[in-house]
């Protein structure tokens, strides 16, 4: 919507489409997807049949998506191999000693691998025309999870995914909403020798770098509370730098959303405390701790939950927000409301975290 003129867009009602939970896109493969993608690819159930699980594999591991269009086009893939081995694997009906072998292209085209041909004979002192030859695949092909992979290749996404990638300290998990849904974010912060400046990453807007200072401002200001350097210590940056990257630099990435996430991640280089791998979080923060809410929260938390996030932290101003989210959604994730940024690390970190006191406004 940003090429839209402002005086034309608040004339304009704008209806917002939030993405699929997982049980939703099941439940629109195993009724609408399979059928019509079996019929396009001239195939029935008899042919070839993809179960359940199967679908819930693609859907968790090869599509992390707001819609259904790449879960389509990997059951399609799925229908063109099925197409193939029927076509590449003929074979001839097997016969008793007693009858002629018969050559109909019928029976070639209609058989499959390990397929059984059940035949009606009618004797030949009845109407030749009233032949007919009955058929009935036995042992349909069956997708599973050795054919997933040597069709779609390797899983392109992992459960375990956070838990690598959270596996050192300076790293912390956060949630972003884009026009394709909500997205599980990575914020990296690391230190070196320089001169105590900033250093931003990952093709990054104006309002997310003015977070970033926001957040690094905070963190210093607070390094004593927070036991990060010992009183009487006046800079916390002192003799290094410090850089912030955001994954997936080709990704124009802006909003407040990273407040919390990036102090969290400050605080774990400087701790060098690990962030739990379970736990996303999304949030702006004011310079004086605040938490504020932001916006797209029913995206942020399917997305949290379909990359197997168990525990995510939301500004306590969005726990109205919570009533979009399907219920089987949020029976699978614990929610966390943080008013402010101590609350936040509190929760963020396995053991929680021991302050000396708390700041005060």
């Amino acid at each position: 919507m940003q090429p839209i003129p402002p005086p034309l867009l608040d004339r304009m009602e704008v209806i917002e489409l939030p993405g699929y939970t997982p049980e939703e896109k099941l439940r629109i493969a195993m009724q609408f997807l399979i059928p019509r993608v079996l019929d396009q690819h001239g195939l029935s159930s008899e042919f070839l049949q993809i179960p359940e699980a199967m679908v819930e594999v693609v859907i968790q591991r090869y599509t992390r998506e707001a819609g259904v269009r790449n879960l389509e086009r990997n059951l399609a893939a799925l229908a063109r191999a099925a197409a193939v081995r029927v076509a590449e694997q003929e074979q001839t009906v097997p016969l008793s000693k007693d009858m002629h072998r018969l050559a109909s292209p019928l029976l070639e085209n209609r058989l499959s691998e390990g397929a059984e041909v059940e035949m009606e004979i009618i004797p030949m002192n009845e109407s030749n025309h009233e032949i007919s030859n009955t058929f009935s695949i036995a042992s349909p092909l069956v997708v599973d999870e050795p054919m997933l992979e040597k069709v779609l290749g390797p899983p392109q996404f992992d459960d375990r995914e956070a838990a690598e990638r959270v596996a050192t300290p300076g790293i912390s998990v956060g949630l972003v909403w884009t026009a394709f849904g909500g997205e599980v974010q990575f914020v990296e912060a690391t230190s070196m020798a320089g001169k105590g400046e900033l250093h931003l990453t990952g093709q990054l807007g104006d309002v997310i770098k003015e977070s970033a200072q926001i957040a690094l401002t905070w963190v210093r200001a607070r390094a004593t509370d927070l036991k990060l350097a010992a009183a009487g210590e006046s800079n916390l940056l002192e003799g290094r730098d410090v850089h912030i990257h955001f994954p997936a630099g080709a990704t124009p990435k802006d909003g407040p959303s990273a407040g919390v996430t990036l102090v969290t991640a400050l605080v774990s280089l400087f701790s060098q405390k690990r962030v739990r791998a379970d736990t996303a979080m999304t949030g702006e923060m004011t310079l004086r701790g605040l938490v504020l809410p932001v916006g797209g929260i029913k995206d942020k938390i399917l997305a949290a939950h379909r990359c197997g996030i168990k525990r995510v932290i939301l500004p306590e101003r969005n726990l109205k927000d919570l009533a979009e989210v399907p219920a089987a959604v949020l029976g699978s994730l614990e929610i966390l409301l943080a008013k402010r940024m101590e609350d936040v690390l509190e929760q963020a970190f396995e053991d929680g975290w021991l302050w000396k006191q708390h700041s005060k406004l």
